[in-house]
This record gives structure tokens, sequence and C-alpha cells, in this order.
């Protein structure tokens, strides 16, 4: 019997890229858009016949690029399709990244009507320098115009990324994007460190001199200010760079994120996408036109394999028990149950890794709370990638 899964839909057009992106997406190639979406389907009909259209899903998610550059007629028929191939359960979240400077009260309207319950917005700041340098398509004014057309249209559950440690910003200007975000009153807010990647317009700037590059220590600085506003405010972090607004009714965590951090099964479509089911991890072909015509050949019913996927790698137990550590420990609160990782892989954590463990706790980077939940300290949250490679041989 098939785990309840998450699915992952990457759309990987942009209308111009961010200066510090190393996505898979690709500007200027929006008329490839139709024939993409087509077989964006197809794939989908593939994985509905390879689990016999019987696959309960909890959470479907839109990301890129920017998905918001989608006509809603072409979701409208992405729905569709992912409703006739697979089980949807009736509380699915269904979610969707957008630009701010993409969308429009109607379009909004329309997604809400079509299925989604849950909209992202890439905010990233509020200063017009800093936007100007991170080379986004919209403006703070937008950013501000977007939320409330959402919330017009309807939706209840807005999330806004932001991001930090940004080169030459100083922490009275991130406290500013910080106290205007919260004026905007949604349910959930992420916060990402920016990071200065290989092979993008940012990384040459900061090699040749022209840009600065950003201090990891005023970085640390700003996430402590950052969760110490947010918590201030009636939000909880329930993972290391997610933050959402506690209401003892309804439960704002991004499911589909938590799909991803418990490392339980999802499917990865699309040019580039990932997934995980059935104790495999693959990746597709990231070209557009790659992914376009590998299939486009092929009779994906009677196939056995998906000719996009370029990598597929077999899990044993030990890795996804590693992997189950490794992201579990993301979850602040949550962490990893002892109890829940025992019933998974019939052993428990602590007689597996227990000489990390006992590191971890030595020094103060883990704790155990109720004698099941293995968690990071609060002091751990900043150096949480060195506790994450304790668990890797």
């Amino acid at each position: 019997m098939n785990k309840v899964h998450s699915v992952y839909l990457h759309i990987p057009f942009c209308q111009k890229r961010c200066s510090y992106c190393d996505f898979n997406t690709f500007s200027g190639l929006s008329h490839l858009i139709p024939a993409y979406i087509h077989q964006l389907r197809r794939e989908i009909s593939y994985y509905g016949n390879k689990f016999a259209k019987d696959l309960a899903v909890k959470t479907i998610f839109f990301g890129g690029g920017t998905p918001s550059l989608l006509d809603a007629t072409l979701f409208n028929s992405l729905m569709d399709e992912l409703s006739d191939n697979f089980r949807i359960l009736d509380n699915a979240e269904i979610s969707l990244e957008a630009n701010p400077g993409t969308v429009t009260l109607e379009y909004l309207q329309n997604l809400l009507e079509i299925g989604f319950n849950r909209i992202s917005f890439g905010i990233q700041t509020s200063n017009p320098v800093y936007l100007e340098l991170l080379g986004r398509i919209h403006d703070h004014y937008q950013s501000i115009q977007a939320i409330q057309w959402a919330k017009q249209a309807g939706f209840t559950n807005i999330n806004l990324d932001l991001i930090y440690g940004l080169p030459g910003q100083t922490n009275d200007e991130w406290k500013k994007t910080l106290e205007d975000s919260l004026s905007l009153s949604t349910q959930h807010i992420s916060l990402y460190a920016l990071g200065i990647e290989e092979n993008t317009p940012l990384y040459d700037w900061v090699d040749k001199g022209m840009v600065e590059n950003p201090d990891p220590d005023l970085a640390a600085e700003m996430y402590e200010l950052a969760d110490q506003l947010l918590v201030e405010n009636g939000y909880a972090c329930y993972e290391i760079s997610n933050y959402y607004k506690v209401d003892e009714n309804i439960d704002y965590r991004c499911q589909h994120n938590l799909q991803y951090w418990r490392n339980q099964p999802y499917l990865g479509l699309g040019a580039g996408a990932h997934g995980y089911s059935n104790d495999v991890r693959y990746e597709n072909v990231n070209g557009i036109m790659e992914y376009i015509n590998l299939q486009k050949d092929t009779n994906l019913l009677s196939t056995l394999k998906n000719p996009v996927v370029k990598e597929l790698t077999k899990i044993d137990t030990f890795t996804a028990m590693q992997e189950t550590m490794m992201v579990g420990l993301r979850l602040v609160s949550e962490g990893v149950s002892i109890s829940e990782f025992s019933k998974r892989f019939s052993v428990s954590p602590l007689e597996i890794f227990t000489k990390e463990i006992e590191f971890l706790i030595k020094n103060h980077l883990l704790e155990i709370v109720d004698d099941d939940i293995i968690r990071l300290t609060k002091n751990a949250r900043l150096v949480g990638n060195q506790v994450f490679l304790q668990f890797v041989n």
C-alpha cells in the first residue's frame, strides 16, 4: 500500500532572473509555456497510471521560477489533470509561489476558485535599493497591493519570503523590512539568509569587488533580531527558517514542507524537479526543451521508466535513517520523535547514532525532551548545518 504523498510541480519560467538565483529557471522562454504545460500534464498522467490512479495526495505545491506567470486557465487544466490521476485528500493544502508584480485581484480570485488555498509571495525586502540589487521585478507598493488583493480574493493562508544578510544591509534596514512585513498581517513568514552562489551575477559582482561580501556574523544577528520580533508579534518558529502565526484553531505551518522535513514521500514533476518515492530519489532533466522533447515522442502509458528522469538513487535503510535525522532536526520544536523513528525503522535513533547524539548533547547542541523528542537547542539554530553533518558518514 502506497504512503500518502505530496506533489511538487516545477514551473521554470521567469520574466527576469534574479541576480542571486541559481535555481533551474529561465527567462525569455515564455513562448514555450503551452508546450511545457502539455508535457507536464502528460507526466502527471504517467504517475497517475503508475499508481493505478489511487495515490493519496495531501499537498500540491507549484514552485519555480515564477508560477504566477501562467494564465489561470493553465492552472485549471493542471488541477483537472491532477484530480483525474490522484486521490487528492479533501483537506489538501494547494500552494502557489507568486511574484507580487505579476498578480491582479481577478487573477487571485480565479486561483482561489480553481482550488488554491495557500499563496507564497516573494517579497524579499521592502527596501528599493536591495530590490534593485536582487534584480526583483516588483517594488514594495506592489507587495502591499498583492497581499491586499489576496485577502480580498479570499486567501486566508498567505506566506511572505524574506531575505536577510544582503550586501551592505544594516540591522536597522532589516528591522524596517521585518516591521513592514509584520504590518501586512500574514499567517506565515519565511526567512532566508542570502547565499552567494556560483554562476550568478551577484557572485561575479562580489568576486570583482563591485558588491561587498555579506558578513555572516551580522547575518546571525539579523536572524536573532527577526526571531525576537516575530515571536513578540505572535509567530512561532517551527523550522529553522519558518514562522507561523499561532492560532488555536488553524495550523498555519506549511504542510507541504513538513512532508520534506519529516522525510516522507513526494513526487517532483517538471524540468529539474526532484522526487522521493518508494525508497528511490530521482531527478528530472533541467532544460525546458529537453524536458518537452524527451516526452513528446514517447508513449508514456507503455514505458516503465519516465523518460525525463536523468538520475535514480536507491535509498537504503541506513541512508534513510541519516536523512530522517538531518531533515527532522530542522523542525526546532517537533524535532525527531524517538518512538516514531523506532516504529519506522524498527530501531531507536539512540542505538544507531549513539556517539553522534551524545556528542551533540554534551556540546549543548541537542536536547531530549519528554524522553522522546530529539531536537536542536535554541543556540544550535545558527549552526544547524554543522549539527546535521554529524549524521553523515
